[in-house]
This record gives C-alpha cells, structure tokens and sequence, in this order.
C-alpha cells in the first residue's frame, strides 16, 4: 500500500498567501462602499454638540461649524492612507498619523502629505438635531 502523497512546501505557502490575500480583500470590500467610504448609514448628532469654530467626530464623520450656525461634514478617513482622523481643533481636522490637516470650512487640506480633501458629506438640520449621510 502506498501513502497518498503530500503537497510541496512551496504549493503550500503559496496557496495560504493566496487565502490570506482573498480573506483580506473581501473584508475591504464589505466594510467600503465604491468610493472608499464606509458604508455606514445616516447618523444624528445635537446641534449643541458641535462647537463654533470646530468640530466633532461623530460615527464615520467629522461634523464641523466653521461659523455659527453653518454645519459642514466630511468623511472620517483621510486621504493619505484611508485611515481616520484623531481630532478636530479650532483650526482644522487633524490627522496625527502623518501630520495632514483639513479645513473645516471645506475639507481642503491645509498641510500634507494628502493631497486630496476629505470626502463631503451631506448635514440636514431638523430643529436641534444634524443628521449626517
């Protein structure tokens, strides 16, 4: 009788790399919608919770009232690498990774490495509640 036999070691890297790349890939493309957003849905936030002249990150966004009374809201991934912001102040939305920054009037990046500005976002506002898709 003779025993079945074994796959190389290098057919064996190679189809786990394979495996592990196709895992990796799926799960990119669940979590994203076709434009690298996420695919969450609206999201509501207080009015008051939003200072003027700065901002919060809320859910997958970054909602900012760059004068009072006018709320603006971009996407939470930065453009150099796709990967959040940490922090809104009262000069722009930060990303401390590489040291980017965006306004919050617009979204446009005030200091690289990005190169592209933060993705819109639309703001309705219902009484004292912003909601954000």
């Amino acid at each position: 009788m003779t025993s079945p036999s074994l796959p190389s070691r290098r057919v064996v890297l190679s189809t786990a790399g394979a495996a592990a790349v196709t895992f990796c890939l799926a799960g990119c493309a669940a979590a994203s919608g076709p434009s690298g957003s996420t695919a969450a849905g609206p999201t509501t936030v207080p009015a008051s919770e939003i200072p003027v002249g700065g901002g919060k990150i809320v859910g997958s966004f970054v909602v900012t009232q760059p004068t009072s009374g006018t709320f603006e809201a971009f996407g939470y991934l930065c453009t150099h690498q796709n990967l959040p912001v940490q922090q809104v102040t009262d000069a722009a939305i930060v990303c401390g990774r590489h040291g980017s920054s965006f306004s919050l009037a617009d979204g446009s990046v005030l200091t690289g490495p990005a190169t592209k500005a933060l993705s819109r976002a639309t703001v309705t506002v219902n009484g004292d509640t912003l909601t954000i898709s």
